[in-house]
C-alpha cells in the first residue's frame, strides 16, 4: 500500500514493484476517478488500473483509510506530502508542507492501531533537508536536524511516524536526496534554460548537491521492504555528490547538440524570485550513503555521469 503513489516517485516505484511480482494499492481521495485516469477496469473493493495496480480511498482531513486496503497490505510505503519546491513558501504553504506529512503519518498510525492487519514493515520517506549546510564532513544519520524550516519539518515528519515501532512493526525512514528523473523533478527545472542555449549555474555553483537516480531510489525502497535487517534511518543518496555547476554542465553536454553558454544566476536574484526557498537552492549539503551501502545495497548509478547518461 502506497501513500503519495501518483507522484513522480510513487509512479516509478509502483511500476517497479509490479514488475517484481507485487500487487500495489495506491491510496487516493477519489480512487475511482484516479483509476479511470489509468485505464479503469473495475474490481470488487478496489478500483483497478492496468496491471496489478489498484486504488483505494483515504482522506487525511477526515482521518480515514479504507479498512479493506489496510487489511490487504503486507507493507506500507509512505510518500505523501505537498511538494516542497512547487510554490513559494508563504506562511500557509509552509503549514501545508508540514501538515500534509505529519497528519498523513498520524492517520497511518491511528489506522494500524484501530484495525487488524498483517503489515510487516512501514517504509517512510523523509529528506536530506534534515541536515543543515556543510560543516566540514559528510552528514551521517546520527547528525541532529537543522534549526531551519526544512530541518524542523523533517524532524516532525519522522517523529510523526515513529509510533509505528510501538506496534511491533519494522520501521524504515529514508532521507531522500535530490531525485534525478526524466519525468520531472529537479532536472525539469535545470533543463529549461538549456532550451535557449544557456546553462544556468545557481549562485556560486560550488554548492554540493546530494542526488540520487530515481531507479536507485526505487530499488532502495524495495531493498528496505525485502531485507528484514534494514531498520531505522538511512540516507537515500548516491555515493558521489556533485556541485551545482557540475550537474548543470553535465546535463548540458548530454541533452544539447548545439553551443551552450554558462550563465551565473546571482544569489540576490534567487532570493528575490524564490524568497526563503532560495536558502535550500544555495545550500551545500554533502550527505553520506555509507550506511545504506553497508546493508548490501549496490548503486547502479553511483556517478552523475552514469545517471545523466542513462536518463538522456
Amino acid at each position: 500500500m502506497i501513500t503519495g503513489g501518483t507522484g513522480m516517485i510513487g509512479t516509478a516505484l509502483s511500476e517497479m514493484l509490479v514488475e517484481n511480482g507485487y500487487n500495489v494499492i495506491i491510496l487516493s481521495r477519489n480512487p475511482q476517478e484516479t483509476a479511470k485516469e489509468h485505464d479503469y477496469a473495475g474490481k470488487p473493493a478496489f478500483f483497478r488500473s492496468s496491471g496489478n495496480i489498484y486504488y483505494s480511498r483515504w482522506d487525511i482531513d477526515r482521518q480515514y483509510i479504507d479498512p479493506a486496503a489496510l487489511s490487504a497490505a503486507d507493507y506500507i510505503i509512505h510518500l505523501a506530502g505537498a511538494g516542497v519546491a512547487d510554490k513559494r513558501w508563504s506562511k500557509d504553504r509552509k503549514k501545508e508542507i508540514l501538515e500534509s506529512r505529519t497528519k498523513s503519518s498520524e492517520l497511518l498510525v491511528k489506522s494500524l492501531r484501530a484495525h487488524i492487519n498483517k503489515v510487516r514493515a512501514v517504509v517512510s520517506s523523509s529528506a536530506i533537508g534534515w541536515y543543515g549546510p556543510d560543516n566540514g564532513k559528510p552528514f551521517v544519520e546520527t547528525d541532529p536536524p537543522a534549526s531551519d524550516f526544512l530541518g524542523q519539518t523533517c524532524m516532525l515528519w519522522e517523529q510523526s511516524i515513529m509510533p509505528v515501532e510501538e506496534l511491533g512493526i519494522r520501521l524504515v525512514r529514508l532521507r531522500t536526496g535530490i531525485v534525478l528523473s526524466d519525468e520531472g523533478g529537479a532536472l525539469k527545472e535545470f533543463r529549461k534554460p538549456l532550451r535557449v542555449g544557456a546553462a544556468a549555474v545557481l549562485g556560486s555553483g560550488d554548492q554540493v548537491i546530494s542526488w540520487i537516480h530515481i531507479e536507485d531510489l526505487c530499488r532502495i525502497f524495495m531493498h528496505a521492504i525485502e531485507d528484514k535487517s534494514v531498520i531505522g534511518v538511512y540516507n537515500a543518496v548516491a555515493p558521489h555528490p556533485a556541485s551545482n555547476r557540475e550537474l548543470t554542465m553535465t546535463l548540458a553536454r548530454h541533452i544539447t547538440n548545439s553551443m551552450h553558454y554558462m550563465v551565473k544566476v546571482p544569489a540576490f536574484v534567487l532570493k528575490t524570485v524564490l524568497g526563503e526557498m532560495s536558502v535550500e537552492v544555495l545550500k551545500s549539503a554533502t550527505v553520506s550513503s555509507s550506511k545504506i551501502e553497508s546493508t548490501g545495497f549496490n548503486f547502479r548509478f553511483p556517478s552523475l555521469e552514469k545517471a545523466i547518461d542513462n536518463l538522456y
